[in-house]
């Protein structure tokens, strides 16, 4: 694979608030990834420094092998898609889809026709008139069409209502099928955009603790759920990374693939093993990791 964006030692801190510590990555080409993370994890930051709308305090970004700062070459190859994107006072969503057909070279109009139609944007009404689902279909519309070598999507569904949801997904789906590039799509409704994304991105206070494919997330933990002395007994030297317990019957998510062998033994003693979504997976790893902030370092999931 080839790599159109390395990153090495970033770090950006706000005056006392340390919102990316030290991170490394690589973003392959051609591949769909998702940043995931909580709220105010630093996935926003990673974002803005990567398209030069935010500067570094350490470290260093190569975008197609060169700094991104300043660059029109790279600049121009990039779609950032901003739940917060500002537009002029008078602006319609015409005169945005205008500009951004100026600006990308790649922009392809029948998609943005599409997708207009798709999402019944009132195409002649102010953007800051728009309902908020609306605003957000303009910027989904944007960087579908505009059909950029790299494309972010930073929490591009908000005020889009579950049909509306599922239009994106199917249509960004469709077009990469026929038009791969690499998209980093950042998101909080993870079960959703499961199945799109190919490699799995988690930053929880600003640190990558996930860097990996998402087929090889997928079995990555299990449920154990029964009595709690006999769940106990199966999950002792394991890794817990949640425990909930009702009763005398608890239900304990353990790291590791399940052997056939764990299986025979979950079995005999009355247990029953569930996967874990996932979503459950990154918000049981994340609360893990905020309960016990030695425990998980960097990569130690990978």
């Amino acid at each position: 694979m080839t790599a159109v964006i390395e990153v090495k030692g970033l770090t950006k801190r706000y005056r006392e608030t340390l919102a990316v510590d030290d991170v490394s990555f690589t973003i392959e080409k051609d591949t769909i990834y998702g940043l995931l993370g909580r709220n105010g994890a630093g996935k926003t930051t990673v974002m803005s420094i990567l398209t030069a709308q935010n500067f570094a305090t350490h470290g260093d970004v190569r975008v197609f092998g060169e700094k991104p700062y300043e660059n029109p070459k790279v600049l121009g190859r990039m779609c950032f898609v901003r739940e917060s994107q500002k537009y002029p006072d008078d602006a319609k969503p015409a005169h945005a889809f205008k500009t951004a057909r100026l600006f990308f070279p790649n922009w392809d109009q029948d998609v943005a026709d599409r997708l207009i139609e798709d999402f019944q944007l009132p195409m002649n009404r102010r953007i800051k008139k728009l309902s908020r689902g609306q605003l957000s279909a303009v910027g989904v519309i944007i960087g579908l069409a505009s059909r950029a070598e790299i494309t972010f999507f930073d929490e591009p569904y908000l005020g889009l209502d579950a049909v509306a949801r599922q239009i994106f997904y199917d249509r960004l789906l469709e077009d990469y099928t026929e038009h791969p590039r690499t998209v980093i799509l950042s998101s909080h409704l993870i079960d959703e955009v499961s199945n799109l994304i190919e490699r799995v991105l988690v930053i929880d206070r600003g640190r990558i603790i996930m860097d990996e494919d998402t087929d090889a997330v997928r079995d990555r933990a299990s449920n154990i759920v029964g009595d709690t002395a006999a769940v106990d007994a199966f999950v002792a030297g394991r890794e817990v990374i949640h425990r909930e317990s009702l009763g005398r019957v608890s239900s304990v998510t353990v790291v590791g693939a399940l052997t056939a062998a764990d299986r025979e033994r979950l079995a005999s003693a009355g247990l029953d093993a569930a996967p874990v979504s996932l979503q459950q997976l990154i918000v049981r790893t994340t609360q893990h990791a905020a309960a016990e902030p030695n425990t998980v370092e960097e990569g130690a999931l990978r």
